[in-house]
């Protein structure tokens, strides 16, 4: 083990010093899940020296490896890894919550003046929203779909998804595709790697890990012995956010599916919010804070969003943190990779079939539309320009094209 990480053993940081470094990142870190990974290791393996290359490289791939969102997995482990589980609660504060505050206080605007704002403002966040879940297929499937079975899973992930939008029937496809990972692909051994700087005992983990899985077969079998809002809205997020594989913007398909159909929001203002989180810097999961902000029904306002938010991040705390203890083993385990790669294929057909229903036939009525998605999506894509800065200007393009 390098001199580095035997340093990093022998001390550790405050809370308080955690919750400023990752506060000072929530208010900076635009651009998306992998942006925030290249601001991460900036700021701790250059800047800070918390731990090593290698040791970082470690840990961004156990947070991939896993459901969830990846950066704030990072976060919530390298505040472990410094000021144990209170800094695992400041390292997620810190970068959750100045995204998390802009979005409730956007969804609290809308709510009591949003008829106050020229129409085609809201329309070009939906429009905004087509180009960012297009860019989100796009490097998905670059990445992910890389052989003729990847992408059947994919194609027929997403036409299973369409027939049949239920909660049920995501997780259903998520299972299949597993299986058939593990009956179709053959990784190679992952190379030898050094060990992550965190110790925590296995039977830690194993309590962590026992507690993700009760709350996500417990909550649902609650629910039905006690119907309650709350409650209902707690079991729709928990399982939103420990069904999330590869990426962020794979959520977008679980919320929609839970919240819309409900009628606990409108497909209008979810896909506003959806389009108005790409503007805030921070994890995307805050956009659970404005749906819960936004909710037709008590708890709303504040106190709804405290329920999603929590009850989203909370499936990534228990596995980051459940799964550290065994992660050299996982790794390791070949028939777990190939089921990872038939669940990643699966995961890139949830967000195709999202991009049609809701997103684009909720934004895309006219060729005027079209055209400013088109123009978006290359911003992103092709021109690089930072997400809030298209979604600003598809705002902007909207109220324009409402003016004709």
């Amino acid at each position: 083990m390098s001199t580095g990480i035997e340093q990093h053993q022998k001390t550790s940081d405050s809370t308080w010093t955690v919750f400023i470094a990752f506060l000072r990142l929530g208010l900076t870190s635009f651009g998306g899940p992998i942006a925030h990974l290249g601001y991460f290791r900036n700021e701790f393996v250059t800047r800070r020296r918390w731990l090593n290359e290698r040791s970082y490289a470690d840990l961004v791939a156990l947070c991939q490896f896993l459901p969830g969102p990846a950066s704030s997995q990072v976060g919530m482990a390298l505040g472990l890894s410094r000021a144990g589980f209170t800094g695992a609660l400041a390292a997620w504060a810190g970068f959750t919550l100045p995204s998390a505050i802009a979005l409730v206080l956007f969804a609290l605007g809308l709510s009591a003046w949003g008829n106050a704002l020229p129409v085609g403002i809201l329309h070009g966040l939906k429009v905004a929203a087509v180009a960012v879940v297009a860019q989100a297929v796009w490097g998905m499937a670059r990445t992910l779909c890389t052989d003729a079975m990847r992408i059947t899973i994919t194609v027929t992930s997403a036409g299973i998804i369409l027939l049949w939008p239920t909660p049920l029937g995501q997780v259903c496809v998520i299972v299949v595709s597993a299986v058939t990972g593990l009956l179709c692909f053959k990784p190679m051994q992952a190379a030898a790697h050094e060990l992550l700087p965190i110790s925590l005992s296995r039977q830690a983990g194993i309590l962590l890990l026992g507690l993700f899985f009760v709350l996500l077969l417990g909550l649902p079998a609650l629910l039905e012995i006690w119907p309650n809002h709350t409650l209902a809205l707690a079991n729709a997020f928990y399982r939103a956010g420990a069904l999330v594989f590869g990426g962020g913007h794979v959520v977008l398909p679980l919320l929609q599916a839970a919240v819309v159909p409900s009628g606990w929001v409108t497909n209008e203002t979810f896909l506003a919010g959806y389009g108005m989180t790409q503007a805030v810097p921070g994890p995307l999961f805050t956009f659970s804070a404005f749906l819960g902000a936004s909710m037709q029904s008590p708890p709303n306002g504040w106190l709804g969003a405290v329920v999603c938010l929590i009850a989203i991040f909370v499936p990534s705390f228990l596995l980051v943190a459940g799964a550290l203890p065994f992660w050299e083993q996982l790794r390791r385990n070949l028939r777990t990779q190939a089921a990872l790669a038939g669940v990643n294929a699966a995961v890139v057909g949830l967000l195709l079939s999202a991009l049609y229903q809701p997103v684009w036939t909720s934004a895309i009525h006219r060729p005027a539309d079209f055209g400013l998605a088109l123009v978006a999506f290359v911003a992103l894509a092709f021109w690089r320009l930072p997400p809030w800065l298209v979604v600003m200007a598809c705002g902007t393009g909207g109220w324009l094209l409402g003016l004709l």
